[in-house]
C-alpha cells in the first residue's frame, strides 16, 4: 500500500474575473434551487408513497379483475365448449365426409380414372401413328418447296442490295466526303482559332476584375470582420463561456447542496411525524389494544371456539350413529326380500399333516427320491 499522499491534480490558474462571478452566481442560484428540490424530493417521495400504497395495489386489483373478466371466461368457453364442440365436429366430419370421400375414391374414382387412362393411351397412339405416317411427309414436302422459294427470293434481294449500294456511295458518300475534306474542315479550323482567341481574351478580362473584387471585399469586409471577431466577439464569448460554466457548476452545487437540506429536513419531519402520530398509535396498539383483544380471545373467542367444536363433535356422532342405523336397516330389509347370501366355501390353507410334511432330513422330492 502507498502510504505516500499523492500531489494534488494540476489546476489552472484562474483569473478575477472567474473568481469575483463564481461567488454571487452560486448565491443566487442555490438560493433559487432549494425550493425546486425540496419540491423535487417531497413529489418523489409521495409519488414512491403512491406507487407502493395506491397503485400497485390498484393494478394487482385491475390485473385480477381483467383475468376473471376478459382471460378466465374465454379459457372456460375454449376449454368445455369449443373443445368439445371442435372434437364432436371433427368426428361428424370424419364420419359423413371423409368416410364417404375415401370409399367414392377407391370405388368410383380409381376404376373411372384408370379407364380414362387407357382410353388416353389409345387415343396417343392414334395420334402418333398419324403424326408419323401423314403429317411429317407433309410436313418436309412443305420445308422443301418453302426453301427453293427462300433461295429465289435470297438471290433477288442480294442484286437488289448491291444496285441500291452502288448508286448511294457515288451519288450521297462521295461527294459528302469532298464537301467535308475541302469545306467543312477549313472552316471548322478558322473558326476553333477564333473561339480560342476570345476565350484567352475573355479569361484574362475575368481574372483582372476578380483580382479588383478579391482586394476590395478584403479591404471591406474581410478585415473588418476579422478585427471585429478578434477585439469583440471574441473577448465577449470567453466572458460568456466563463458565465455558462461557472452557471452548470453553481447548480450542481446548489443542486447537491439543496439535496442535503432537503434531506434534512425530511428527516426533521419523519421524526415530527413518529413522535406526534406514530409512538401514540404504537404505544396504544401495545399498552391498550394488545390487552383487550387477549383478555377477548381468552374470555369469549376460546369458550365460544371450544362449543363449536363440542356441537360439531357431537352432530358428527349423531350423524354417525344415524348412518349406521339406515346401513343397519337396508341390510336387515335387503335380507327379508332376498334371504341369506350364499357364504364362500371354506379353503384349508393349513400345512400338510405330520406324515406328509416336508422336512429336510428326508427325500420328499421328486428329484431326491430313491
Amino acid at each position: 500500500m502507498d502510504l505516500q499522499k499523492p500531489p494534488p491534480a494540476s489546476h489552472q490558474p484562474e483569473g478575477c474575473l472567474v473568481v469575483a462571478v463564481r461567488l454571487p452566481v452560486r448565491i443566487v442560484v442555490l438560493v433559487l434551487v432549494v425550493p425546486v428540490r425540496m419540491v423535487w424530493d417531497a413529489l418523489v417521495v409521495t409519488g414512491r408513497f403512491l406507487r407502493d400504497t395506491v397503485l400497485r395495489p390498484l393494478g394487482r386489483a385491475l390485473l385480477w379483475a381483467g383475468r376473471a373478466v376478459f382471460v378466465w371466461p374465454f379459457v372456460g368457453l375454449w376449454r368445455y365448449v369449443l373443445v368439445p364442440a371442435g372434437w364432436a365436429l371433427g368426428r361428424l366430419g370424419k364420419v359423413l365426409l371423409v368416410i364417404p370421400a375415401v370409399w367414392l375414391h377407391q370405388h368410383v374414382l380409381t376404376p373411372v380414372g384408370h379407364a380414362l387412362a387407357r382410353l388416353a393411351r389409345g387415343a396417343g397412339a392414334g395420334l402418333a401413328w398419324v403424326y408419323g405416317r401423314v403429317l411429317t411427309p407433309v410436313g418436309h414436302a412443305v420445308a422443301w418447296l418453302l426453301k427453293g422459294v427462300g433461295v429465289v427470293l435470297a438471290a433477288l434481294g442480294a442484286g437488289v442490295y448491291t444496285a441500291v449500294a452502288w448508286l448511294l456511295r457515288y451519288l450521297l458518300v462521295v461527294p459528302a466526303r469532298w464537301l467535308y475534306t475541302w469545306v467543312l474542315a477549313p472552316v471548322g479550323r478558322a473558326v476553333a482559332w477564333c473561339a480560342r482567341g476570345l476565350a484567352r481574351l475573355l479569361g484574362l478580362l475575368v481574372t483582372g476584375a476578380g483580382l479588383a473584387l478579391y482586394w476590395t471585399a478584403r479591404v471591406l469586409v474581410v478585415l473588418p470582420a476579422l478585427a471585429l471577431w478578434r477585439w469583440v466577439l471574441a473577448p465577449v464569448g470567453r466572458f460568456l463561456a466563463v458565465v455558462a460554466r461557472e452557471v452548470g457548476e453553481a447548480l450542481g452545487h446548489a443542486w447537491r447542496v439543496a439535496g442535503r437540506i432537503s434531506l434534512a429536513v425530511g428527516r426533521a419531519l419523519g421524526t415530527l411525524f413518529r413522535w406526534i402520530f406514530v409512538e401514540p398509535v404504537r404505544w396504544l396498539y401495545r399498552t391498550v389494544l394488545t390487552p383487550v383483544g387477549h383478555v377477548v380471545r381468552d374470555a369469549v373467542l376460546r369458550p365460544v371456539a371450544e362449543g363449536l367444536r363440542a356441537v360439531g363433535r357431537v352432530s358428527r356422532e349423531a350423524l354417525a350413529t344415524a348412518r349406521d342405523t339406515v346401513r343397519q336397516a337396508r341390510a336387515d330389509f335387503r335380507r327379508m326380500l332376498f334371504g341369506e347370501p350364499r357364504q364362500p366355501a371354506a379353503v384349508d390353507r393349513r400345512e400338510p399333516a405330520a406324515r406328509d410334511t416336508r422336512t429336510l432330513g428326508r427325500s420328499t422330492t421328486a428329484l431326491t427320491k430313491d
